[in-house]
This record gives C-alpha cells, sequence and structure tokens, in this order.
C-alpha cells in the first residue's frame, strides 16, 4: 500500500476509534451516573444561570454539544422546557463540549494501553452492574486515545509535505477559508469533538523548521470556529417536523456560534496572545494541543457570558427567524412526549416516558368521562368523541410500544431501566384497553338511544358511580407517577377485592329489579355487556396500580427531572 493510502485509511481507522470510544464512554458515563441526571434536569427549572450549569454537566456526561441540543429540542417540543431555559442550556452545552478538547491535550501516551486493560478487566470480569459501566467507561476512554495516537502517527508525513504545507499557508493568511474548512469538516464527521481532536493531533505536527508548529495557533483558530459552527447543523436537523419553539432552539444555537466566531474572527491576533498568556509555557509543539483546549473553551465561555444576560434578545432574534404562533403541531394520535430523537439516551428517554404515560392517563380519565355524558345523558357528540378519543388513544399507545421496543433494541439500559420500560409499555396497554371497554359501554348507550328505551334510574346511578370509581383509580395511577406517590396507588390496591367484584354485586342487583318489575328483562343483554365492560376495565386498573408498584420506583419523583404537567391536561 503506497503512502497516501496508509495515511488516508489510518486517518479514517484512527477517526473511526475515536468516535468509538467517545461514544461508548458516553453510554458508561450515562449508566454510571443513572438517575443523578434526572437531578441535573431539575436544577433547569431554577434560572438561566443554573441552565447554563445543567447543560454544560450534561454534555460534559454525553460527550456531546449536537447530543445535548437535539435532547433539548426534544423538551421544547413536548413542551417541558420553554424557548428561554432552552436557550441557556444550550449556552451551558457549549462549554461541556470542550471538556472533551482539555482531556485530549493530556499527555497520556505512555498509559493508554494500561488504562485500556484495566477498563476491559473491569468490564469482562465484574458482576455487578455498576462496576461494568464504569469498567466501560474506563476502557473507552483508553480506545479514544488509541484513536488520538494513532490518527497522529499517520499525519506526521503530512507534516513535510510542500502541497500540504502550501494549503495550511494558505488557511493561515485567510481566516475565513479556515472557519470554512472547519466547518465542512464538522458537516461531513457529524462531531466537532472529533474534528477538534483531529486539529490537535494535526497542530502537533512539527513545521519545516522542525521546531515550531504545522499550522500554529493563530491558523488552527479559524478551523476552530468553523468546528463550533458546524456542529450546530445535527441540531438544525433534528428540529425538522418539530415545534416552532424547537426550531428556534435549534436556530439559537448557530446565532450563538455564527455570531461568536464572527467577532473572534476579528480578533485573532489579541485572542491567540491571550490564550498563549493562560496557557502553560513551552516550546509550541508541546503546548499547543492545550492551546487549542484552552481556545476552545475561552471561545465558548466568553459567548456565553456575552449572551447569559441577553437571553431575551436572542429569543426575539430567533422568534424573527423562526416566525408565527407556536401552536400545539402535535396531531392526534401521536406521542407527544417520547422522541425517538432521544431514544440513544435513556435516562432522558424514560423521563418522557413517564411523561406519557401519565398524559395518556389523563386522556382516558376524559374518555371515561365522556363515555358517561354518552351514558347517563344520553349525549350524542359525547358518543363521537369517546370514540374519537379511544381510537387515538390507542393509537399513541401502539406508537409508544414500538419506539420503547426500539429502546429496548438498543441493548444501552441497565437492568433497572429496562424492567422499568417493560413496565410502562404494561401501564400503556391496559390504558389503552380501558379505552376500548369505554367504547362497548358507549355503543351500548348509542343503541338505547336509537332504540328509545332506558334503564332504570337505579341501574344507570350504579353504572355512573362504577365509572367515577374507574376514572378514579386512572387518576390516581397517574398521580402516582407524577408526584412519586405510593399512597393513591395502594388505596386503589387495598380496595381490590371490592373492585373485582363490582360485576357480580351490579348483575344481582339486575336481578332483584327484574323480580320486583322495575326493569324490562330485554335489558338484561345489554346490561351484561356494560357490566362486562365494567368488569374488564377495572381488572386493568388492577393489573396497573399493581405494575407501577411492584416495577416502577415512585420514591424517584418525575418532580426531579423537570415540570410537571397536570394528570387531567
Amino acid at each position: 500500500m503506497n503512502e497516501k493510502l496508509q495515511i488516508v485509511f489510518g486517518l479514517l481507522g484512527g477517526l473511526a476509534i475515536f468516535l468509538y470510544g467517545m461514544n461508548m464512554m458516553s453510554e458508561g458515563l450515562q449508566k454510571a451516573a443513572g438517575e443523578r441526571m434526572k437531578t441535573i434536569l431539575g436544577i433547569l427549572t431554577k434560572n438561566p444561570v443554573m441552565g447554563v450549569l445543567a447543560g454544560a454537566l450534561v454534555t460534559a456526561v454525553l460527550q456531546s454539544s449536537s447530543a445535548t441540543t437535539v435532547m433539548v429540542i426534544g423538551f421544547v417540543s413536548a413542551g417541558l422546557m420553554s424557548l428561554p431555559q432552552a436557550i441557556s442550556v444550550i449556552l451551558g452545552a457549549n462549554i461541556g463540549t470542550t471538556m472533551t478538547a482539555q482531556i485530549i491535550a493530556f499527555k497520556i501516551d505512555d498509559f493508554i494501553w494500561p488504562i485500556v486493560f484495566v477498563g476491559f478487566v473491569i468490564y469482562f470480569f465484574s458482576k455487578k452492574e455498576f462496576a461494568k459501566n464504569v469498567g466501560q467507561t474506563i476502557f473507552a476512554f483508553g480506545l479514544l486515545f488509541v484513536g488520538i495516537t494513532t490518527m497522529g502517527n499517520v499525519m506526521k508525513p503530512l507534516a513535510s509535505s510542500p502541497v500540504f504545507i502550501e494549503m495550511i499557508a494558505r488557511v493561515s493568511d485567510i481566516p475565513v477559508l479556515g472557519v470554512l474548512v472547519g466547518t465542512l469538516m464538522t458537516l461531513v464527521v457529524q462531531s466537532s469533538s472529533a474534528t477538534i481532536a483531529v486539529l490537535q493531533n494535526f497542530a502537533m505536527q512539527p513545521g519545516p523548521d522542525g521546531v515550531t508548529s504545522v499550522i500554529g495557533l493563530a491558523g488552527a483558530i479559524p478551523i476552530l470556529l468553523g468546528d463550533n459552527i458546524g456542529t450546530t447543523i445535527t441540531a438544525l436537523l433534528a428540529s425538522v417536523g418539530q415545534s416552532k419553539n424547537a426550531k428556534r432552539t435549534a436556530v439559537a444555537h448557530s446565532v450563538f456560534n455564527i455570531t461568536g466566531s464572527i467577532v473572534f474572527l476579528m480578533i485573532i491576533p489579541w485572542f491567540a496572545r491571550f490564550v498563549q498568556w493562560i496557557s502553560p509555557q513551552g516550546s509550541e509543539i508541546d503546548v499547543i494541543s492545550r492551546q487549542i483546549a484552552n481556545a476552545h473553551t475561552s471561545f465558548n465561555i466568553a459567548n456565553t457570558l456575552i449572551w447569559l444576560p441577553l437571553i431575551w434578545l436572542m429569543v426575539k432574534i430567533v422568534m424573527k427567524i423562526v416566525p408565527g404562533k407556536d401552536e400545539n403541531e402535535n396531531r392526534a394520535g401521536e406521542p407527544i412526549f417520547i422522541d425517538s430523537n432521544m431514544l440513544n439516551r435513556p435516562v432522558f428517554a424514560l423521563h418522557l416516558i413517564r411523561k406519557e404515560v401519565v398524559h395518556m392517563a389523563g386522556s382516558v380519565c376524559k374518555v371515561i368521562s365522556d363515555t358517561k355524558a354518552a351514558f347517563v345523558e344520553r349525549d350524542p357528540e359525547a358518543l363521537l368523541r369517546v370514540k374519537a378519543a379511544a381510537q387515538d388513544v390507542e393509537s399513541v399507545q401502539e406508537k409508544s410500544v414500538q419506539r420503547l421496543s426500539m429502546l429496548m433494541s438498543e441493548g444501552s439500559l441497565t437492568e433497572e431501566q429496562a424492567k422499568e420500560t417493560v413496565a410502562y409499555m404494561y401501564v400503556m396497554n391496559e390504558l389503552a384497553r380501558i379505552g376500548t371497554s369505554s367504547v362497548d359501554i358507549a355503543n351500548v348507550a348509542e343503541m338505547k338511544r336509537e332504540k328509545g328505551s332506558k334503564f332504570s334510574k337505579d341501574a344507570v346511578r350504579e353504572i355512573e358511580d362504577s365509572l367515577t370509581a374507574i376514572a378514579t383509580m386512572v387518576d390516581n395511577c397517574g398521580f402516582a407517577l407524577q408526584e412519586g406517590n405510593r399512597e393513591s396507588v395502594e388505596y386503589t390496591l387495598d380496595r381490590k377485592r371490592e373492585v373485582l367484584s363490582v360485576e357480580a354485586r351490579l348483575m344481582k342487583n339486575h336481578m332483584s329489579r327484574l323480580k320486583k318489575g322495575k326493569c324490562s328483562p330485554e335489558f338484561t343483554v345489554a346490561f351484561t355487556t356494560v357490566l362486562h365492560a365494567l368488569e374488564r376495565m377495572n381488572n386493568n386498573c388492577i393489573s396497573a396500580a399493581e405494575m407501577i408498584s411492584q416495577e416502577i420506583n415512585l420514591e424517584k419523583s418525575i418532580e426531579e427531572a423537570g415540570e410537571q404537567v397536570p394528570v387531567s391536561a
């Protein structure tokens, strides 16, 4: 294989190992951090400064500002986060993403393989899940540096290539060209951390004099700025098809990086001197990797400090770029909270799943309310609402289960997370069945209305009371998930025997009325149909309550992870 191909494949192979190691490290950190990340999310509701801090911490774990921004877009689209909150988190995400460059700047070449070995041993031989996650993180951390070293080794011949040196000289002389190069690199790789790692490695190669960097700090800064612009494309793509506020969130990410890059492009000489001043002293080749990392961090911190008090202005700018009212763009029958873009972030995905179940419980309560109106008040409009709403609930359940199945197949869930995901799927199935049974009762109401017949007042009252009790149980299940309130679900379980005897009791009362002539025998079949539906609904409530009580950790209140959504909303 000739030298050029060796360089190309070495660079691509090193980049592949780097990206694989970074993704694996992110996955291990997420699993190890677990529910603590929900606490970080809880900070979001405090104030913009806390939002910046939360964005930085989450991005440090996710190892990607694009991943954090995509996650925030999902939250905004679901209505869990306001636009100003989202912008503050994005400001912090841009600071958090600089952590990777800072790590890369450490000289740990002699320790790479011991780190890989130790991580592998912990991951391979540990029985406890937490230890395995820690081992995976250490192993991936080592792989990340294996990729960096590989890229650095294959780029050494480039530093002595006259053609390449001429190209670099042009980039150094024309900063805008450097910005374009950095932007295109990140567009191709879809990771600013990876392109900055390549930049750091290349800058460490000596120029023709063998002493100074082949590109120098002043030449590297424009490429660095381009890397920051290129990373915003991922967020813009993720916002396609989302709500207007979600699109504005993605645009805010772009405005932040583009405006900052324009400002710093005009002060490169002064900025370079500042970075050299705050960085370790030494020969340029030895310290330039740290200088680039410090330039990356300084740029994002300074840009954040500029924009933090001007979030109101950012909101105005993005509102101008993406005009119009942000109406609810969620179509009927579609999950509101479960975003496909979030499925590779288990902690946050489970938070959204929980929100979806709570919202679904509220929808089912509305279905039951309309069922009562259709049956008791003989309201024809209520009958149509029951059928439409029940169909929407079933559609949401089916599409949610499809997405949760994708989450399970990713293989990135911990044992506890997998158990909880299955429990949510089960509860959603039970809620959808309650909606289906409501339609059966509404159909009986329609048949009665068409025939002009009526049940006795006592029968109607008993059915109304039963529907009210079922709605209360559904509401309790939603409240338990929303508030982490075990008492509300235990209340339902304590009434299990009473609940499950409803059909027998109501049928006995019906027979008593038949003997007394208070009820017509021709209504027995219709009444039995309603009783069977009520029995199924009661069973569904009990099954859902048992699953919530046994398989879902209610002590980890959903309030930890953000704003609340009313069950009956």
